[in-house]
């Protein structure tokens, strides 16, 4: 069973035993997650059931597996010419997250 979710702003497509990277979350490690706006549940036998804006009933549980950051990227800003150079690193905080199980 597949199903389609959103999550922190964005759309994931998930099934069972997937990994997701999704951003910072506030609950800890280890502990349980409900994402409870599915927007599709596609069936193994090929049904599609398609939300009015979400599936009624739907949802998906998963566990938080570890929060961290992200590998480090520069951010530079430079005007030709001018003497203006600035640089500056940033880390994304993230969630990774194991889908359990799908109900719908």
């Amino acid at each position: 069973m597949t199903a389609i979710i959103e999550a922190c702003g964005k759309q994931y497509r998930v099934s069972e035993g997937d990994i997701l990277y999704l951003d910072k979350l506030p609950q800890e490690d280890g502990s349980t997650v409900t994402f409870d706006k599915v927007l599709a549940v596609i069936g193994d036998d090929g049904t599609i059931n398609i939300g009015k804006p979400s599936v009624a009933g739907a949802s998906v549980s998963g566990t938080i597996i570890k929060s961290g950051k992200s590998k480090k990227i520069i951010v530079y800003k430079m005007h030709a010419k001018k003497n203006y150079r600035r640089k500056q690193g940033h880390r994304q905080p993230y969630t990774k997250v194991q889908i359990e199980s799908i109900s719908a």
